[in-house]
């Protein structure tokens, strides 16, 4: 649906604003498609427009053309964030309630797939199942989750009580960072069955190293281990 030309992108990422300017006339369907969800808010459209674009151009400084996804799918939370921050002041931002109404059947099948696989749910395989964009469930689910949500401290009071963007952080642009969420459930999707799953059961589900080990048959030792080498691959692998 939109184009993601890897030499236009790398063109933009060494500062040439004619490969910049291609990208988003390339991707201004999908900018104006978020844009739209933000309408009558007591702000000219394309003021939001524009504030959006400035999010795809984050997202294209960021992108990683060794992931495998579209810039599009990349480019939403940096779009969506970027709106977001420029009219928080109104207050929590109100979403359609068929975006709620997607977003809940999407948990569910999320649920579904999670209780009978013990695995994750892939976006693109949501988004085979519902025959839906993987723009629009992107959008959906991050409209469902708390904007600081890789910053929020586990709940746990044993092992670490760090948050999964505190482990990776390299502590540079901090104020952005909320942004690379995505970039990070792609690393996520990369990684093997058991190392997604100690991710997923440590930072998502919050459980201890020690309810850990005991799901997956192995021991604490085992999973700390293991979940540093997941930690400082996927920091090495953003900051490259």
């Amino acid at each position: 649906m939109y184009e993601n030309n890897i030499l236009d992108i790398q063109k933009a990422q060494k500062g040439d604003q004619g490969a910049m300017t291609n990208l988003i006339n390339n991707n201004k369907g999908l900018i104006w498609n978020i844009v739209k969800r933000f309408t009558n808010r007591g702000y000219e459209t394309e003021d939001i427009y524009q504030i959006g674009c400035m999010g795809f151009l984050k997202a294209i400084k960021r992108f990683d053309t060794n992931f495998e996804v579209q810039v599009s799918t990349y480019a939403v939370p940096y779009i969506l964030g970027e709106i977001k921050r420029f009219i928080r002041d109104d207050g929590a931002i109100k979403v359609s309630r068929s975006t709620k109404e997607l977003a809940i059947k999407i948990l569910e099948l999320q649920k579904q797939h999670l209780n009978k696989t013990g695995e994750e749910i892939t976006i693109s395989e949501i988004s085979k199942e519902l025959k839906i964009p993987k723009e629009e469930i992107t959008f959906a689910l991050d409209c469902l989750k708390p904007v600081s949500s890789i910053y929020e401290e586990s709940t746990t009071s044993s092992d670490d009580d760090r948050t999964l963007i505190d482990k990776i952080s390299t502590n540079k642009d901090e104020a952005s960072m909320i942004t690379d969420k995505i970039a990070i459930s792609e690393l996520i999707k990369n990684l093997n069955d058991r190392e997604k799953q100690i991710i997923m059961l440590r930072f998502y589900k919050d459980k201890t190293q020690a309810q850990v080990a005991k799901v997956l048959g192995i021991t604490q030792v085992q999973v700390s281990r293991i979940e540093k080498k997941i930690l400082h691959n996927m920091k090495l692998k953003l900051t490259s």
